[in-house]
């Protein structure tokens, strides 16, 4: 916890992702989290808001076993991060297109029956709020300012499209969940850094360790691109 802000991590760190910036359209749902509105036209969410109701949502999801919870993430951008918190605490969760009847038809292909979901954009998603208000289960959405809230119970107020976003919010989520299940003892002992959330399969390493700055990797990559190629030997041919 930064002392001087009271977030979980510095203030630097939240607006450098993006977290609070939104779009250019702004429902009246959303009209209770909005900071102000940028010269450019983006609406800009409060920021104190949205970790407040993030940290909260942690705080929620720890108090049921991981296999009650679904995270639902339809976006590559939001399915990458969201694989790695599953992976990391244990809970469900439902990638790419969700398949009408997959919370309501106990003959789908990948029935589940959470006790609570989290949806990674409810206007993607849609199906899943709908699913889980027909069956009463509680519904945590991260919503923009493009969102609206109908059967949504928990509005988490944050950019759910942007990669460095996604990637904190799961990052967090993550970081709180392993601690309440004991899997970690303190915040220094959690030893994944944000850029792994925002990892693809193919850029993950066998050892999932702390990933490398993102300067760092970029920085290497330019080096290894300048680095010439290995010439070829000329062979001069025998004579017959």
């Amino acid at each position: 916890m930064s002392e001087k802000s009271g977030l979980p991590l510095k203030q630097e760190v939240f607006l450098e992702a993006g977290m609070h910036i939104g779009t250019k359209i702004r429902t009246s749902d959303m009209r209770d989290f909005v900071f102000k509105r940028r010269d450019d036209g983006l609406y800009i969410l409060d920021l104190r808001k949205s970790v407040g109701k993030l940290m909260a949502t942690a705080k929620l999801l720890a108090k049921y076993k991981p296999e009650e919870v679904a995270v639902v993430a339809s976006r590559v951008y939001s399915s990458n991060p969201a694989s790695k918190f599953a992976a990391l605490t244990g809970v469900s969760i439902i990638r790419g297109r969700f398949v009408p009847g997959t919370m309501t038809n106990m003959t789908c292909k990948g029935f589940t029956e959470p006790k609570i979901v989290l949806v990674c954009d409810p206007k993607g998603e849609r199906e899943a709020v709908s699913e889980s208000a027909m069956n009463g289960i509680p519904v945590i959405a991260l919503c923009d300012t493009d969102n609206d809230t109908k059967f949504i119970d928990i509005i988490v107020p944050i950019n759910n499209k942007g990669k460095r976003s996604l990637a904190l919010i799961f990052y967090l989520l993550a970081r709180e969940l392993m601690l309440s299940q004991g899997k970690i003892k303190s915040y220094d002992e959690f030893p994944y850094e944000i850029n792994y959330f925002e990892q693809t399969s193919e850029e993950e390493k066998p050892a999932l360790v702390k990933a490398q700055p993102e300067e760092q990797v970029e920085q290497k990559t330019e080096a290894e691109k300048a680095e010439p190629a290995p010439k070829e030997e000329k062979t001069e041919p025998k004579a017959a």
